[in-house]
């Protein structure tokens, strides 16, 4: 293979030196010329502007940009990717035009000085910086959360520099194409789901802070409550029998519903997923569903009550979210990932009909061995919601 240990990329970030990032065939499929922010020159963005061709950014920790007071490009961001623009900057002085590559490396290293502050950059400027996820690709796994990973992992700081690998024709490098680049430019080559794996492997983001019995109608389940560094909320993975360590275990990943699981609202299917879900694993006699406070695919109760008010206007749940300046689903599935490493499982059977779950997943680096329909049957209040899951957010449902 291509790739270098992460290890090996890290020491090439901290001496300066560029890498091709390569991310996951089903995001992207591209590969990022990377370096750190603090180290670029203008040698790194004049080769990435002549080779790399694409559009040259400047990934860094939110605690960066909430410094320099940069606002997001876009109130509601609806890029595929959910890729986080923000407005462009320049740096204030010490620059002409603000587009030659001495004058990019130059507002580029500014903005990452300690000394920096809102007053050393101007807006608009030729430096698109992107703002990372807290929790680097454990929490989103992209390229812009891959670079400032990797400057962290160094001991830089928190920022890269970043440029798409473009080929003659202008179509994507993708990694046959990257091989031969790097080989050719002596570029050392590695993938997000290596840093992803490396992190995993080395650091966590996720303890166990309670735990205790639960008995409950489906059976008795051990219940713990999981406390983070990335969104500092509380989540819960519910145990039956002694899947720890083991392969091919029974999964659910359920996201909090209030209305549904405790309110027993008919508006979605939630709560009769979590008991199939409860159900299924007591027949099993092992498994475990992981229950995440991310209310309203992540938008949150009071913002999901108003999405409901819309609803009831006749917007459908995607079109309700986005009148409100919210993406159709906000969750991400990092933190999940990490309570079931934490479980010591890496192979699973997951529950779902989400193929977005499914991959956002294996992106943290899971495997997931089946993938199990956990369809119920829509009622006259919900039929609309289901057909909308079904058509807009790549739910695989048969009975709708």
């Amino acid at each position: 293979m291509p790739f270098s240990p992460v290890e090996e990329i890290i020491e090439e970030i901290r001496a300066g030196r560029m890498v091709i990032v390569c991310d996951d065939e089903d995001r992207e499929n591209e590969g990022d010329l990377t370096v750190a922010a603090e180290l670029v020159t203008p040698e790194h963005i004049n080769f990435m502007a002549k080779y790399g061709r694409g559009l040259i950014c400047l990934p860094m920790a939110q605690e960066l940009i909430e410094r320099l007071e940069i606002p997001e490009m876009v109130r509601h961001n609806s890029s595929r990717m959910g890729t986080a623009f923000t407005v462009s900057i320049e740096a204030r002085e010490g620059i002409s035009t603000g587009i030659s590559a001495a004058d990019r490396a130059h507002t580029c290293r500014v903005a990452v000085s300690d000394e920096a502050g809102p007053e050393d950059i101007v807006m608009p400027g030729h430096v698109f910086p992107l703002k990372a996820r807290k929790g680097g690709v454990l929490q989103r796994p992209g390229q812009t959360e891959a670079a400032v990973d990797l400057a962290r992992l160094a001991g830089l700081k928190p920022a890269g520099v970043i440029c798409e690998v473009m080929k003659d024709d202008g179509t994507m490098a993708r990694v046959p194409d990257l091989e031969r680049f790097s080989a050719e430019h002596g570029i050392k080559m590695v993938t997000v789901a290596q840093i992803i794996e490396y992190r995993r492997a080395y650091e966590t983001q996720v303890r166990c802070a309670a735990q205790t019995r639960l008995p409950t109608p489906f059976g008795e389940f051990r219940l713990r409550a999981y406390e983070n560094d990335v969104d500092e909320l509380t989540h819960l993975a519910l145990i039956m029998g002694e899947p720890e360590g083991k392969e091919d275990v029974l999964v659910r990943i359920h996201s909090a519903c209030l209305t549904g699981d405790a309110l027993h609202s008919l508006r979605c299917d939630c709560g009769e997923q979590l008991r199939a879900s409860m159900e299924r694993v007591a027949a099993e006699g092992e498994g475990v569903i992981v229950y995440m406070q991310q209310e309203g695919r992540g938008i949150g109760l009071l913002n999901k009550m108003k999405a409901y008010h819309l609803q009831d206007e006749g917007l459908d749940t995607v079109e309700a979210n986005q009148k409100l300046g919210l993406a159709p689903d906000l969750r991400d599935y990092g933190i999940a990932a990490q309570i079931l490493k934490d479980l010591g499982l890496e192979r699973i059977r997951l529950l779902t009909n989400n193929l977005t779950k499914v991959v956002g997943l294996q992106g943290f680096g899971l495997t997931i061995g089946e993938r199990i329909q956990i369809e119920v049957p829509p009622n006259g209040h919900n039929e609309r919601y289901l057909r909308t899951k079904r058509e807009k957010l790549n739910h695989l449902l048969r009975e709708v």
